[in-house]
């Protein structure tokens, strides 16, 4: 057995346990372009990340924001196909195949059609508002404009996820309950909010909880359309990361920021299961 696990074993060590800890140790050191001595610093990164203002005041609160925002939508909107596609219509097949397409496009791909899409100059979203007398709007040149255009590409990215996994979890319920709302007359409303809601609930716990977690790293749709911008107003913690250590030339608080936001997302996300498994429970 242990022959048949060491391949495996091998290449999550060399793969993930050697990259993790080679950079803590990078944390814990003054490893800039400047001190090729990689002098050994302490808490020193960390200190100096934890004090800075942008880290604090901006990246934080457009991680999370966008977190909240991004889940919440793509849950809502995820909810609402599912539903509908898991009533018998003509065409549910087509229709269905249709849904499914962002799922088949790389997220760059989309950040490079969103952008183009929202440019300022010749995108078709000011020339469809200027079609109805709308002045042009410089979508990428304002902070809350730039972040709404990565929200709706994440939105439109990830909501087919929802939709299929949120799909699956109808068609698994039973059926007998629904026969039994059926019989005493209630109505739909009733019937979703007091039968399938609640029977899909561990269902968009573990939804929930597996995109937060994908939602805090993001980097590719961030860096793609705006790169953080319109100064650094757009920034979350993967660019903020990537900035300090490969622009700056810090990798030392580079990556001490990435320490810091692995055991936020950790914290953070034993805490929402902890919460939304709690909700369930109490909902039975």
């Amino acid at each position: 057995m242990l022959a048949l696990i060491a391949p495996a074993v091998l290449v999550l060590v060399f793969f993930q346990v050697v990259p993790i800890l080679t950079g803590a140790n990078t944390s814990f050191r003054d490893w800039s372009l400047h001190d090729p001595k990689r002098t050994w610093v302490g808490f020193a990164n960390y200190a100096h990340v934890l004090r800075d203002f942008e880290f604090l005041g901006v990246v934080l609160p457009n991680t999370f924001g966008f977190m909240v925002a991004s889940v919440t939508c793509s849950l809502v909107l995820g909810l609402m196909i599912a539903l509908m596609l898991n009533k018998r219509f003509v065409g549910r097949g087509i229709v269905q195949s249709f849904v499914l397409l962002p799922l088949m496009v790389a997220p760059v791909i989309a950040a490079i059609m969103i952008r183009w899409m929202f440019n300022d100059q010749f995108g078709v979203v000011n020339a469809a508002l200027e079609g109805l007398a709308i002045a042009p709007i410089s979508w990428l040149t304002q902070r809350w404009t730039a972040f709404l255009v990565i929200l709706v590409t994440d939105v439109w990215l990830w909501t087919p996820w929802f939709a299929l996994i949120l799909l699956a979890g109808l068609q698994s319920l039973p059926s007998e309950p629904f026969e039994a709302a059926q019989i005493d007359a209630a109505s739909a409303w009733r019937t979703f909010r007091y039968i399938t809601l609640p029977m899909l609930r561990p269902v968009m716990v573990v939804c929930i909880v597996i995109r937060s977690i994908d939602a805090f790293r993001t980097f590719d749709i961030v860096w793609t359309i705006s790169g953080g911008g319109p100064a650094r107003a757009t920034e979350v913690f993967s660019i903020y990361a990537y900035v300090e250590s490969f622009q700056f030339l810090n990798l030392g608080r580079g990556s001490a920021a990435a320490v810091i936001g692995a055991v936020i997302i950790v914290v953070f996300a034993m805490v929402l299961y902890r919460v939304l498994n709690r909700f369930v429970e109490v909902s039975r």
